[in-house]
């Protein structure tokens, strides 16, 4: 890895913000997290209110790399099969033959995720994880280049089903939009007219460069002194009082992963403290399970939000015990 590579990572995160921006306005923090996320080989899950773009950031974020896309609208009439594929007798060779589902190709958008059943939910694990899909006892492997991004409506919404924690854990950001602000939103009424702005997204980046953007991020290299400063903050969910269930060993490796992008975008070829600090709030909340119980999902969330605040405030800097 030169100083080249990562100058290369950093320009192709700049090109897919400005791309980004074009759609969505006035949400630099959330375009910054999903491409931090895509950099890092992550999956990603928006999680907020109807109508404040979720679909739009994921499907413009698909419709930049000039990769292979699906669109996956979850019901909760879908099977499992729906996604993955299906294995059918073809009479005229005399055999099986495996029909692949959607969810062969290279950017999967998951729309209103968690609409469908828990059973079709599953239908996921596999892929997200292993990036291979196992139907009638053959393993069939993804793409390279796999990235499901999924978006989902709070979960005390009519009609949905809540993610199971399994499957919540392979998602390694949370992000949410929330409402534009006043002058972006006017920007919006007065720019948009009858066109989608999302229907002139173009291509501005190849698989390949997203491929050679990821190797060059898992070459950021991380220090002892900031690796035990992950697992101290990770660790620390485990035994909060407030908290259920903390957070996971994946979740460590995927907040390491997160931060090695977010250095690189930044032009840094080794994690800072900061790294790991700034996006701490964005890949473990969602994994967490809260002791007590609360009003909504939401209300919940931003707790989670807020213990992972303090836990990192608590928790001291390499260097600093």
């Amino acid at each position: 890895m030169t100083t080249t590579d990562i100058a290369r990572v950093r320009d192709l995160a700049a090109t897919l913000h400005t791309s980004l921006s074009q759609v969505l306005r006035g949400k630099s923090a959330a375009i910054d997290a999903a491409v931090t996320t895509m950099l890092a080989g992550g999956h990603m899950l928006f999680e907020d209110v109807p109508g404040v773009g979720k679909t739009t950031l994921a499907t413009a974020l698909a419709g930049s790399v000039g990769a292979g896309v699906r669109r996956i609208q979850f019901t909760s009439d879908m099977l499992p099969t729906d996604v993955t594929g299906v294995t059918v007798y073809d009479e005229d060779a005399h055999a099986f033959r495996f029909h692949p589902g959607p969810v062969f190709t290279n950017v999967i958008v998951a729309d209103e995720i968690n609409r469908a059943t828990p059973r079709t939910q599953s239908a996921m694990l596999e892929a997200m994880a292993e990036r291979s899909v196992t139907v009638d006892g053959v393993t069939h492997a993804l793409p390279d280049l796999f990235v499901v991004v999924a978006t989902q409506n709070p979960q005390d919404m009519a009609g949905t089903f809540p993610l199971p924690e399994a499957q919540r854990d392979r998602f390694m950001t949370r992000i949410s939009l929330g409402y534009p602000g006043k002058d972006a939103e006017v920007e919006m009424v007065l720019s948009q007219g009858g066109r989608r702005p999302e229907d002139e997204i173009r291509p501005v980046v190849s698989v390949a460069d997203v491929l050679a953007a990821q190797q060059v991020v898992r070459a950021v290299e991380v220090g002892d002194p900031v690796a035990r400063y992950t697992v101290d903050i990770v660790a620390a969910t485990r035994n909060h009082p407030d908290i259920a269930l903390g957070a996971s060993p994946r979740a460590t490796l995927h907040l390491i992963r997160a931060a090695r992008a977010r250095a690189a975008v930044q032009g840094r070829p080794y994690v800072i403290p900061d790294d790991v600090a700034a996006l701490a709030s964005t890949v473990l909340p969602h994994r967490l399970t809260l002791a007590g119980r609360y009003r909504t999902v939401e209300d919940a969330y931003a707790t989670a939000v807020q213990l992972v605040s303090g836990i990192v405030a608590a928790t001291g800097l390499p260097g600093s015990r």
